[in-house]
């Protein structure tokens, strides 16, 4: 796990610890020091703790004008044991929200698995966004369908046309309006 890292071909064009909206603001990182581990094994620096043991994260692009974030996820999902949804509704969602981002792009790939608990966290998302929306790019179909037994595909768009294998060849702005194009088909009356 200590070589996947998080994409960062964006990193030229927004840094969460130079985002003064950010919640990683002024954060230091050390890339010659792995300290932050997943079940014992050792993860990149340049992921970002939000209070999991089991799921970090980076913030790959911000948009306060257009109103959304770009985040990529590494390692296990678990609302069981450790309430992952708490800690990122929390610490990094109300956070943004609070400085109008209403759309949030989570990137799943690096998600290895998934635990649920309720639906509580995701609804109480949902209900905050107003006109805004959740997608999941990209997540694996094991880790969907778990999510799916615990009725967070209720209130995040996944799967299916959200499946974007060459995301890491667009701008992030040309990234953000596809998925959002995917999610404005998906909510058009017949879809």
């Amino acid at each position: 796990m200590h070589d996947i890292e998080p994409y960062y071909r964006w990193h030229a064009l927004y840094d969460s610890s130079m985002d003064p909206q950010s919640p990683f603001n002024g954060k230091e990182y050390n890339y010659d020091q792995y300290s932050d581990t997943i079940y014992g094994y050792y993860i990149a620096p340049g992921w970002d703790f939000f209070g999991s043991e089991t799921l970090y994260m980076k913030v790959l692009f911000a948009d306060y004008l257009q109103g959304f974030c770009v985040i990529e996820l590494i390692g296990e999902w678990n609302d069981a044991i450790n309430n992952d949804i708490m800690n990122f509704k929390r610490n990094i969602v109300e956070h943004f929200i609070f400085h109008g981002i209403t759309q949030f792009v989570l990137i799943g790939e690096n998600i290895l698995n998934f635990h649920g608990a309720d639906d509580c966290y995701y609804e109480e998302w949902f209900d905050e966004l107003g006109d805004g929306w959740v997608a999941g790019v990209n997540f694996r179909d094991f880790v969907i369908d778990e999510m799916k037994n615990f009725n967070v595909d209720s209130y995040m768009n996944l799967g299916g046309t959200l499946d974007i294998d060459n995301w890491r060849t667009m701008k992030p702005q040309v990234f953000y309006e596809k998925v959002k194009s995917l999610i404005q088909r998906r909510l058009e009356p017949g879809f």
